[in-house]
């Protein structure tokens, strides 16, 4: 499916101001107070408008690949352990702007807008690269859940997953990210050759700063990487503590799997900011790479003009929520958002009522995952979670082909 696409944006970059305004600041500590004697799911709570972004989590899936090429170099490397260090390093340049992009001052953060069944982001970047194409799409509401998939068919590389988030409050708030991501790509010495598989894991998440109104974001323990190669990334996230640390570093290695002592590649530094890749262990080894976060140009998403959106494409099913929260209209914002979320419940009944479900535009859903997953995934201790996530999310490629706006011809996201 290849949507026409002909406003170039830079992406889900909206801005989104500073921290708690004084006018809130009384709201942001009932707020608090509330979270804290929650028991369950905080991402069922209702926030109050004055904390919400103007970005849905649909289009967060567009963070994965700001910068195209550096996501296709692995598919032109012919050395197997490079290509899984290239790998490595294309999802250290995802952290900045999956988690602390919105804005460069700490202390920014924004809750984002909740996806509702059926919500769509589409897009695409050109460059050097070619054409890399996105399609993201909200495949469950409860539990709620985002699949996506992301690929360059020049370069014959294709990033697939889903994910949801479990929140929780234990002094501060705690996000369990569950789900997977799995990177293909056909080996450029050899396009005859099966694909090769690389699974990614996913950082939980906890928040700091809620006390002061200016909350940011930490990644928490580690995630991995494992390759259908044989080769393992590891990277383990620390931040800022009572008395030293600076705040989101981290440290990766790379290593032959099952051998985590046989060090290959190690890297290290602050995601939002700069890390270095070095063979080898420890920082005496050659450097290879230095990359700047900041610094890295971005290629600008091209995504439709909201006049030519399907109102079940995320920024023109959010726009006048968008405007009121961008206005500070507070009132505006939750009597536009509470009608998206009156209409959901009642598409839910219905379909009930009717012992039917709702139609997934570009993924399917299966009860369990392949066997090559549960190979990769045993190193790491991953399990599959599917029912946490109202299942395994895969892209649908027969599905994709024939997807065309409007994609639920007579319904609207708001009745």
């Amino acid at each position: 499916m290849s949507p026409s696409l002909n406003t170039v944006s830079s992406g889900p970059t909206k801005d989104e101001g500073g921290g708690v305004a004084p006018q809130n600041k009384g709201s942001w500590s009932s707020f608090l107070k509330s979270i804290a004697s929650f028991n369950g799911d905080l991402s069922s709570m209702t926030a109050p408008p004055f904390i919400l972004g103007t970005l849905s989590l649909t289009e967060f899936s567009a963070y994965w690949t700001q910068h195209p090429s550096v996501f296709v170099a692995p598919a032109t490397e012919k050395d197997p352990a490079k290509r899984a260090m290239l790998v490595l390093k294309w999802f250290l340049s995802t952290l900045k702007p999956s988690y602390s992009t919105r804005n460069d001052k700490y202390g920014s953060e924004k809750k984002p807008l909740n996806p509702f069944l059926g919500e769509l982001f589409l897009g695409k970047w050109e460059d050097e690269a070619g054409t890399t194409e996105l399609v993201s799409e909200q495949v469950s509401h409860h539990p709620p859940v985002t699949a996506y998939c992301i690929q360059n068919t020049k370069h014959g590389i294709k990033l697939e997953g889903y994910n949801g988030q479990k929140a929780s409050f234990s002094r501060t708030i705690h996000i369990k990210q569950i789900g997977h991501a799995l990177l293909t790509l056909t080996p450029p010495d050899n396009p005859s050759a099966p694909a090769e598989t690389y699974l990614i894991t996913l950082p939980n998440i906890h928040i700091e700063g809620l006390i002061y109104g200016k909350p940011f974001v930490e990644l928490n323990s580690c995630t991995y990487i494992s390759s259908s190669t044989g080769y393992t990334g590891k990277i383990d996230y620390s931040g800022k503590g009572w008395v030293s640390g600076k705040k989101n570093s981290f440290t990766a290695t790379l290593y032959p799997t099952g051998k985590e002592k046989d060090i290959l590649y190690t890297v290290d530094g602050q995601w939002p900011e700069a890390f270095t890749i070095r063979e080898g262990s420890g920082k005496h080894g050659t450097v290879i790479d230095n990359y700047n976060s900041r610094n890295a140009p971005i290629t600008p998403l091209i995504v439709p003009a909201l006049e030519q959106q399907d109102p079940w494409e995320a920024n023109k099913a959010w726009e006048k929520v968008i405007t009121a929260i961008t206005k500070g209209d507070m009132d505006t914002t939750n009597a536009e958002k509470s009608k998206i979320e009156n209409a959901q419940r009642e598409y839910r009944r219905k379909e009930q009522s009717e012992g039917r479900e709702w139609e997934r535009k570009f993924f399917t859903r299966s009860d369990k995952a392949e066997d090559w997953w549960e190979s990769l995934a045993k190193g790491m201790g991953e399990r599959i979670e599917a029912e946490k996530t109202g299942g395994v999310w895969r892209f649908d490629k027969a599905k994709a082909e024939t997807a065309r706006r409007p994609f639920h011809e007579g319904l609207s996201p708001t009745g």
